[in-house]
């Protein structure tokens, strides 16, 4: 007797596969968006926690000291810790104990702030400091100053910062909160700590000039575009093509050579700010009109609500 034949196992059609794989792509489609969505929630939330925690050092170096640290001092025989910046000096208040005992140890062996060694915080990567939405920040990066010689005889590693103090108008203003050789109280800041800005976002340009949180000269030796930025900040760096300005508050590019002049985020529609009460808000770009007062400390000026 004959064994009954077993029949083929049935394959997918072609037609099938396709379904399928339709499907998937569908499914994909509706699921990037929503990862991309709450990665940059995440990144906000991240960002802001960073300046509420900057916020809470300013407060507690003001309650040690009386008043609020420079942006930065670059006088010679002033300063011992000269070109230092304003983050550098919070490192005790940030859980950077530690790294500021290196740092007075350096100052000590070494008084150049660009000597790596002994100045090891000029290399050092600090979460606090970084916005979660810039990549770049998270590894210490290669600066090359132009110099007419090849190949270059300096080159700079460093770790950078997505936050810059608030300095008032400009570099020459210096009617913020954090400006060159500041020594501002908060009783100085006769507008109100609610109503005036002390630190916001400004992610480093594509060339990383600007913008070391250990310390740096800025335009002009004064810190600008290092540690402390203007709300219409102006060029005085006369050392490359941007517009002498006045920069506005606008959204801008990290390939953008010249969006290290004006505050601006990696986050869609504005940028956070930390106020010089502690508390930290995020100011939508339309707000440009406003941000000039909201930069100064006593220039009297009324801020809608």
């Amino acid at each position: 007797m004959r064994e009954p034949r077993s029949r083929p196992a049935k394959g997918a059609t072609l037609i099938e596969i396709l379904v399928v794989l339709a499907i998937i792509a569908v499914l994909l489609g509706l699921l990037l968006p929503a990862v991309q969505s709450a990665r940059r929630a995440a990144a906000r939330i991240g960002c802001a926690n960073n300046l509420r925690q900057i916020g809470l050092a300013l407060h507690q170096y003001h309650g040690d000291r009386d008043r609020l640290p420079p942006a930065v001092d670059t006088r010679t025989g002033g300063d011992v810790y000269r070109f230092l910046s304003w983050h550098a000096r919070l490192l005790p208040y940030v859980e950077q104990g530690d790294l500021w005992r290196l740092t007075e140890n350096a100052f000590r062996a070494n008084p150049d702030v660009l000597a790596d060694p002994p100045h090891v915080g000029l290399t050092t990567l600090l979460k606090v400091y970084q916005c979660p939405a810039d990549g770049r920040v998270d590894s210490v990066q290669t600066h090359i100053p132009w110099q007419p010689v090849s190949p270059p005889q300096v080159i700079y590693r460093v770790a950078l910062t997505s936050y810059l103090g608030v300095s008032g108008t400009n570099l020459q203003t210096r009617d913020g909160v954090l400006f060159h050789q500041s020594s501002v109280r908060l009783l100085d800041i006769r507008d109100g700590t609610s109503n005036t800005l002390a630190v916001g976002e400004r992610p480093p340009p594509p060339d990383f000039r600007y913008g070391w949180w250990y310390g740096g000269g800025g335009q002009g030796y004064s810190g600008s575009l290092d540690s402390h930025l203007g709300t219409r900040e102006i060029n005085r760096a006369f050392n490359n093509d941007c517009p002498d300005g006045p920069y506005r508050f606008e959204s801008a590019s990290v390939n953008d050579v010249c969006a290290h002049y004006h505050f601006w985020s990696l986050h869609p529609g504005g940028a956070h700010f930390l106020f010089a009460d502690g508390s930290v808000r995020f100011l939508d770009y339309a707000a440009d009109g406003v941000l000039p007062a909201l930069g100064t400390r006593a220039g009297g000026e009324v801020v809608p609500d």
